[in-house]
């Protein structure tokens, strides 16, 4: 029937208007309520995956444990202390080796753990064996690979060097600071299935040939020799081969440039070398970042810092 303000529907033709309604939302539920399905099954299998993972990563690791001569006297201790300084140490673990904590809530917690005697350190009960797999090998007093921990660079520490640093951490007066253990929240744990986490996560027990040679550290001087026994460290951030890489520490990835003469630094003089070291600015007048712990470097000695700039421009 038709009016002056268009058609009037018949009853019969209304119902039917309804159901079809009916019809298409029931099936637009069936379908979002299939997509959600779906994305809840992927994010539960990935989570899972995540964790298994994430549980065989920080499993328990058998490696061999040398026996390591752990000096007394004071040059001993003082020369540990600078090595925790040039060697990174106090740039993790902070000045005084008490340790910290971060956090993304459901992402990830990362502690580095406190070094010291005091309530949430691990210097009351380590034993020296234990201080030697953790520094060298990676692995924790409860066997377990740790987070965060270099030990593919501190391996090819020389015995004198490891026992004069542990000597040092020995002689630490107690911090008290309880930090939360490192994990992985149920993104975290998505993340590290889809392989969207950083590799420093990973431990280094994993990727250290635990029997393998190390190199007798030369004698102390201005030579290449101990120039590469000291720039070891550096190749954490700048690559095995020193010529940069990008890398993820402190937040968003930041680019470790090109140490080699084949970057800006062959423009640079010994000199120029030392000074950026010393004051965190380069030749050009740029301010280093945070990420680049100059200022633990730069308390390296003169002839320390020479020997790296000999080793870098070889």
């Amino acid at each position: 029937m038709s009016g002056t303000h268009g058609v009037i529907m018949s009853p019969h033709s209304e119902r039917r208007h309804v159901n079809m309604i009916r019809k298409i939302l029931k099936w637009i539920g069936i379908v979002l309520g299939s997509l959600i399905g779906l994305l809840v099954l992927a994010f539960v299998v990935l989570y899972v995956t995540g964790t298994v993972r994430w549980n065989k990563l920080h499993g328990k690791y058998e490696v061999p444990v040398e026996t390591i001569s752990i000096p007394t006297d004071p040059a001993s201790i003082a020369r540990g202390e600078h090595i925790a300084t040039i060697r990174m140490c106090r740039s993790c673990h902070t000045d005084a080796l008490s340790g910290q904590s971060d956090s993304v809530p459901g992402l990830i917690t990362l502690s580095i753990p406190n070094l010291t005697a005091g309530a949430g350190g691990v210097g009351d009960t380590n034993t020296t064996q234990d201080w030697v797999r953790a520094i060298r090998h990676g692995v924790g007093h409860d066997g377990r690979g740790l987070v965060l921990m270099p030990s593919g660079v501190f391996y090819h520490l020389s015995d004198e060097d490891l026992g004069a640093l542990i000597a040092y951490i020995k002689s630490l007066p107690p911090v008290d600071n309880e930090l939360p253990k490192s994990d992985l929240g149920p993104l975290g744990r998505v993340m590290l299935t889809l392989g969207q986490l950083p590799p420093e996560i990973v431990p280094n027990v994993i990727s250290i040939d635990h029997e393998g040679p190390r190199p007798l550290a030369p004698e102390p001087g201005v030579t290449i020799e101990y120039g590469k026994y000291l720039a070891n460290t550096c190749a954490l951030c700048h690559g095995s081969n020193f010529n940069g890489q990008m890398i993820s520490e402190g937040g968003p990835e930041y680019l470790a440039p090109n140490l080699t003469m084949g970057g800006e630094m062959r423009f640079w003089s010994e000199e120029d070398f030392m000074r950026t070291l010393r004051t965190g600015v380069t030749p050009s007048g740029h301010q280093l970042k945070d990420v680049m712990p100059w200022k633990y470097f730069g308390q390296m000695t003169d002839d320390e810092l020479k020997a790296v700039w000999m080793y870098l421009q070889s």
